[in-house]
């Protein structure tokens, strides 16, 4: 079988220290190369991405899914090798309906001490993403199987959670339904978003009234290469989660 040339993916070092004041180091390049790599390979049997030219997929994946997360993003890269620090327990994170990986591959790539679980309720995409951990070297992510708001009742998973992404679920009420269960008291909830408008925003606070939530903020951005419009919302869970069913 013929081997697929795949481009090399631009480093763009400048970019991510100007829009984020971070940037990857070598291995974590390289593990972005090399999951560019086995997305674009993943496609020829998978409907994973239409996104595969490197610039665009630099943008559209693997800034994309970290512009969500800024606030976690360590400014020196040193810091991480600095042991003064207490131990502490590693936050715990989802991605909810993360398909090929995204935005959860990339953030457990940037920050290798959270530990993140990639939720899919598509057998073919779990099974692709199991072969694509090791394959990375990535030790601190899981796969797990099912729908999130039968796994959200699972004591394993209820309210067990420091943080949940929801990257192109659905309607923003609908993606606080889903993530909210899962959340501790205090956690956040990152909706990653396109376009958001006013009646978006009201629908929004109506679902997270009852469901234990407030509307932290909402971040509006454009995309570093393309100038796309991009919103993030987040959400605080503030209450404890009253078991009841999820419509």
């Amino acid at each position: 079988m013929n081997q697929m040339t795949v481009p090399v993916l631009p480093e763009m070092n400048e970019l991510w220290q100007k829009t984020l004041n971070w940037q990857p180091d070598e291995s974590q390049q390289q593990q972005f190369q090399r999951l560019y790599e086995l997305i674009v390979e993943g496609n020829r049997s998978l409907n994973l991405t239409r996104i595969t030219e490197p610039v665009e997929f630099w943008e559209k994946h693997l800034w994309d899914s970290l512009r969500g997360i800024a606030r976690l993003l360590p400014p020196n890269q040193n810091l991480a090798e600095n042991n003064d620090s207490p131990a502490k327990h590693p936050l715990k994170a989802i991605d909810i309906g993360t398909g090929g990986g995204f935005p959860g591959l990339p953030i457990a790539i940037a920050l290798p001490d959270l530990s993140v679980t990639l939720l899919d309720s598509t057998r073919k995409k779990i099974t692709f993403l199991d072969t694509v951990l090791p394959s990375l070297g990535i030790a601190n992510a899981v796969t797990l199987l099912g729908r999130s708001d039968e796994i959200a009742r699972q004591l394993p998973h209820k309210q067990a959670y420091d943080l949940a992404f929801l990257r192109a679920v659905g309607a923003a009420s609908a993606c606080a339904k889903y993530a909210l269960p899962f959340l501790k008291n205090g956690g956040l909830a990152v909706l990653y978003r396109g376009n958001w408008t006013a009646e978006e925003e009201t629908d929004l606070q109506s679902a997270i009234e009852r469901l234990g939530g407030t509307l932290e903020s909402v971040e509006s951005f454009t995309t570093p290469t393309s100038q796309g419009a991009r919103h993030c919302v987040y959400l605080r869970k503030t209450v404890q989660q009253f078991d009841r069913p999820m419509r």
